[in-house]
């Protein structure tokens, strides 16, 4: 797979720097470099590019003020991997979805590993895009979707095994995802509903409006409340009616 690349940055030295670096990268191509967000959204609508090299700090409109221009495309719109001098830009980065961040000055090596995040999520849109027939699936490969859960973890996707997670708890924009066997949660930039959505029905339950739980890692159930491990969890007034036709199962 080959990823048709611009660079955009208004400092001669560094946009020079990232398209060598995008030029000697095999599975990457160059076609446009631009000194200024304005002109590469001019270019953008002439070519089909995937991935952006975006500089920040820029006149007139800065990188993350071109990624929430950008994001009004949806699936089309081109992935980003913002190059910077500011590390505190790091947070509105990740809110716009950027793949990834490279603090300047970064050397090739820091460059590659960038770039591969980039392959490795197109590759896996591709194989979403276009599955496999079922006859050429292996049978541990024709459930994985019901086993695994990719989601956003610090500028990559990560691949959630569904059987070790314990309980989902809801932060605003974000979600912490509670392991099996990890006292540290994942925080991932999605929504608690949006999670909700994705999630076999057949295992997960939301039963508050901060919490999905793992329903066979219920650990005891009270009244109102019901424990995982150590962590009680209340649960929601409006939840309780669904809980309880599960409850009925098993009562």
């Amino acid at each position: 797979m080959i990823l048709n690349c611009i660079a955009v940055d208004d400092e001669p030295l560094a946009l020079g720097l990232v398209c060598a670096f995008i030029e000697q990268t095999p599975f990457l191509k160059l076609t446009g470099r631009y000194s200024s967000a304005v002109e590469a959204l001019v270019g953008l609508q002439d070519q089909k590019v995937d991935l952006i090299f975006l500089d920040i700090q820029m006149p007139n409109l800065n990188g993350i003020e071109l990624a929430r221009v950008l994001d009004s495309r949806g699936a089309s719109k081109p992935r980003i991997i913002f190059t910077t001098a500011y590390n505190q830009f790091a947070l509105e980065g990740y809110k716009v979805d950027a793949l990834d961040y490279l603090l300047k000055p970064f050397n090739y090596e820091e460059f590659l590993h960038a770039a591969n995040k980039a392959l490795s999520y197109a590759e896996l849109l591709q194989r979403s895009a276009n599955p496999a027939p079922a006859a050429m699936i292996a049978p541990e490969e024709h459930r994985i979707e019901d086993d695994y859960l990719f989601l956003k973890i610090e500028y990559q996707l990560v691949r959630i095994a569904l059987k070790d997670i314990l309980y989902i708890e809801g932060l605003k924009d974000y979600v912490k995802i509670y392991l099996q066997g990890t006292e540290k949660a994942l925080l991932s930039l999605t929504s608690l509903k949006s999670l909700e959505e994705k999630l076999p029905s057949k295992r997960f339950m939301r039963v508050h409006r901060s919490f999905i739980v793992s329903l066979d890692k219920i650990n005891s159930i009270t009244r109102n409340a019901l424990q995982i491990g150590k962590v009680n969890i209340t649960v929601g007034d409006q939840y309780k009616d669904a809980f309880g036709v599960f409850l009925s199962k098993w009562v």
